[in-house]
């Protein structure tokens, strides 16, 4: 079967060998995915999901059952006193923006205590590009305390802390396109618990991007008040085709809702444009495709090891907190020619070609592979990177398993083929 795809021998029996390794892991997600189904499951059943829940609201989108429906289902699962989930929510980095601006006035402090954030939030924050409408040139103070060996720096944190002055704290869970490891939730949850020690208000926000259901537990259960995503990674496990979500404190909510409507408006606006069955058939499938994500990076991470490729994070056998894995490829070439192979395993578009150029956000021109159902849906199998040393390949994804699975086999294929092995 394997020969459609010209997949040679040498890669099949590899990847037999590398599944028995894997064994013990795959369980260890199943058990997880387990535990998020059953989380899931009971929302469902305590709201009294119906099949008028699904119906369009047009217009304003005033009195909207489901769609206040499924936010209660959201909050329930995660632990939390509300959410807001919307097509209106473009991106992970839109939530962020509007929660930082509705959390955030003229003279408030952030602090980001992992080290420098993602490329397209150092914009908002007016760290690049050239913006007059970024936080700094709203007149909020940003710091940033650098994590020392993929830990907090728990000193520096308590130091700053105590000195007050901090209206919010962020944190990025993943590692985005750093270098650093990303950032378990008990880590998360040992500075949460340092900081609201010494000053309880201080609001903590965490950027969860990639990390929903691939541990037992979310920021908001180890003391985080607010978290962020968008649709198009985890929860919408593939199905639902845009929007974002935030969860967390009802006054924080209440504060970010009003920054994406309007003041006195809030949560009470906003139409579904007909996207609520698939939001709520993604939130019920997000546990089982996390674990197919969860087995695929696991496979790749061993499958890229054994072939002899160096700086793939995270090891096989190492703890996983995201969805992400990282292979540095030491050569531009190496990298563009890695993320073509990854295009070449697609269902859409397997037959383009990627190539680098610039992307609206970035510092560096861009390569990506995404042939994907929706366009930059990460939680399918994909792959981009930076052109910029150590030129690092971020791969994340797969819907299936089994799909993750022959990507990645013909993916590796690809490269040997060109002689990118070595």
């Amino acid at each position: 079967m394997y020969k459609e795809f010209g997949i040679s021998n040498k890669i099949l029996d590899l990847a037999n060998e590398v599944e028995k390794e894997l064994e013990p892991i795959f369980k260890e997600y199943e058990e997880n995915c387990m535990k998020s189904s059953i989380k899931v499951l009971k929302a469902f059943q305590d709201n009294k999901v119906s099949t008028t829940d699904f119906n369009e609201v047009t217009g304003y989108g005033y009195y909207d059952g489901g769609r206040e429906k499924l936010e209660k289902i959201y909050a329930q699962i995660f632990g939390a006193e509300d959410s807001i989930v919307r097509p209106q929510i473009m991106s992970g980095t839109h939530a962020l923006t509007i929660s930082l601006f509705g959390l955030l006035k003229y003279g408030d402090t952030m602090i980001s205590i992992s080290g420098e954030p993602y490329d397209t939030l150092k914009s908002v924050i007016g760290l690049s590009g050239d913006s007059s409408n970024s936080l700094i040139k709203h007149g909020i103070k940003y710091e940033q305390i650098e994590l020392v060996n993929n830990d907090f720096d728990y000193e520096k944190i308590e130091e700053r802390v105590k000195k007050g002055n901090i209206k919010l704290i962020e944190i990025q869970r993943s590692r985005g396109y750093s270098q650093r490891k990303s950032l378990t939730i008990d880590k998360i949850e040992k500075v949460i618990s340092k900081i609201k020690a010494i000053n309880k208000d201080i609001i903590i926000m965490v950027d969860n991007c990639y990390g929903e259901f691939v541990e037992d537990k979310e920021p908001t259960q180890v003391g985080a008040d607010i978290f962020i995503s968008s649709l198009m990674k985890n929860l919408g496990a593939g199905i639902a085709t845009s929007g974002g979500y935030v969860v967390g404190r009802k006054d924080l909510i209440h504060q970010v809702a009003e920054r994406l409507t309007a003041p006195c408006v809030g949560k009470d606006l906003g139409a579904n444009f007909n996207q609520l069955l698939s939001y709520y058939k993604g939130i019920f499938m997000a546990p089982s495709v996390v674990k197919s994500v969860l087995k695929t990076m696991t496979f790749a991470s061993r499958m890229l090891e054994k072939f002899g490729f160096e700086g793939v994070s995270p090891k096989y056998n190492e703890k996983r907190t995201d969805i992400i894995q990282t292979i540095e490829l030491k050569t531009e070439d190496r990298l563009v020619k890695f993320c073509q192979g990854v295009q070449k395993a697609s269902p859409i578009e397997a037959y383009v070609t990627p190539v680098p150029d610039d992307m609206p956000g970035y510092q560096y021109k861009e390569i990506m592979a995404g042939g994907t159902f929706t366009p930059g849906a990460t939680i399918e199998l994909s792959c981009d990177g930076p052109l910029c040393a150590p030129y690092t390949a971020y791969m994340q994804g797969g819907l299936t398993y089994e799909y993750g699975k022959l990507g990645i086999m013909i993916a590796i294929d690809n490269m040997l083929k060109e002689g990118k092995e070595e």
